[in-house]
């Protein structure tokens, strides 16, 4: 019994020492659950994480995989092979195949269902390598089954969520996601730096959005702002809205406010509703506004179609009003058909009550032509 407690515990001591010199050694067991069909090895980070990848991608005869965990962000947003949900889906990943690739997009889900974020859980970042350097980026949740085609898969351990940050802002900048789009490498590496929670990610996402950042960087970091960044990302919103030089940005920005979960998004809508510059940015933040629907949408949107000053954004106003769900905005598009002074905008009112094929617009059409 002796000689054998001996053996188990060198045996451990062999483990340790190779893990302290950041040698590879076989995956254990517990992360093994991660993959399916492939070379699993582990390696402990002993060096800055872009040193490890660029040691990894300088050994390596054949494509491979490089993957860590990180902590995400809390919310309710879920995340599997790739794709980002920002709602109340729940269930269990299904298997991801990180070789699969279908379309353009260098991030796509091989199984509908989603697993539900909370509670800031682990994130698994993928990295692809060949031809000596990262080819695509990939993310999953923890507990989702990756199947890596059986090619090598590098398992690093240590990761620090700062230098994860670090290494994956490299590769986003305006230019690229101009040229490459979300085939290239900036458009996973911005969604994947959004899901860090991490300080350091609040500070790469702020100078994304800078005023001299190219218009296509500042816009997509809009979305994840708002979808992912929490109160954070909405502090950066309020200062976009307010500031952000492109109209188009602008518009994009009520989009973002419309999909962030945060107190006080909804108020910030109304507010470019009423007060941006900017017809269409107006008559967009009305729009994504409607879809909130509730008192506050109704009455920011009634007010713009009796005191804004362009005819434009009236009519996008009244189409608002028509797309407030459960037909909540029908009693006010009927209102505005009625007695606005506007004859466009009356017009449109009666437009839009004709599609909502809503039993109260009828009654009122076969009212008007009884007069």
């Amino acid at each position: 019994m002796k000689t054998r407690t001996k053996f188990r515990a060198s045996r451990f001591s062999v483990i340790l020492a190779f893990l302290s010199f950041g040698l590879a050694i076989p995956i254990t067991n517990a992360d093994q659950s991660h993959f399916v069909n492939a070379k699993l090895e582990v390696r402990s980070i002993s060096q800055p994480l872009k040193n490890t990848l660029a040691q990894i991608a300088a050994e390596a005869q054949q494509p491979a995989w490089v993957a860590y965990e990180v902590q995400a962000v809390a919310g309710d947003q879920s995340v599997c092979c790739g794709n980002h949900h920002s709602d109340d889906n729940g269930g269990a990943c299904g298997t991801c195949n990180l070789e699969q690739q279908r379309g353009d997009s260098p991030v796509e889900q091989t199984q509908n269902r989603t697993v539900k974020l909370e509670g800031s859980p682990q994130l698994t970042v993928l990295l692809r390598l060949d031809q000596k350097r990262v080819m695509r980026i990939r993310m999953a949740s923890a507990n989702c089954t990756l199947d890596a085609g059986g090619l090598r898969v590098v398992w690093l351990t240590g990761v620090k969520s700062e230098d994860s940050v670090a290494l994956l802002t490299q590769h986003v900048s305006g230019k690229t996601l101009e040229s490459d789009g979300d085939s290239g490498l900036a458009a996973p590496a911005l969604m994947t730096i959004a899901q860090h929670a991490d300080a350091s990610a609040d500070r790469v996402m702020a100078s994304f959005v800078a005023p001299d950042q190219p218009a296509s960087l500042r816009d997509k970091t809009a979305f994840w702002l708002g979808a992912a960044r929490g109160k954070s990302g909405l502090m950066l919103l309020e200062k976009m809205a307010m500031s952000d030089p492109s109209p188009d940005v602008r518009a994009k920005v009520a989009f973002a406010l419309y999909v962030s979960h945060e107190g006080g998004a909804v108020d910030d809508i109304v507010g470019m509703a009423k007060d941006d510059a900017d017809p269409h940015v107006r008559g967009q933040a009305l729009f994504w506004l409607a879809q909130k629907a509730g008192q506050k949408a109704s009455t920011a949107i009634t007010s713009a179609i009796q005191s804004d000053p362009d005819t434009e954004v009236k009519k996008n106003a009244v189409f608002a009003l028509s797309q407030i769900p459960k037909g909540e905005g029908i009693p006010r598009l009927i209102e505005v058909a009625q007695s606005n002074k506007n004859p466009e905008v009356r017009k449109q009112a009666m437009f839009w009550l004709g599609q909502s094929n809503d039993p109260r617009a009828l009654a009122f059409f076969e009212k008007v032509l009884r007069q």
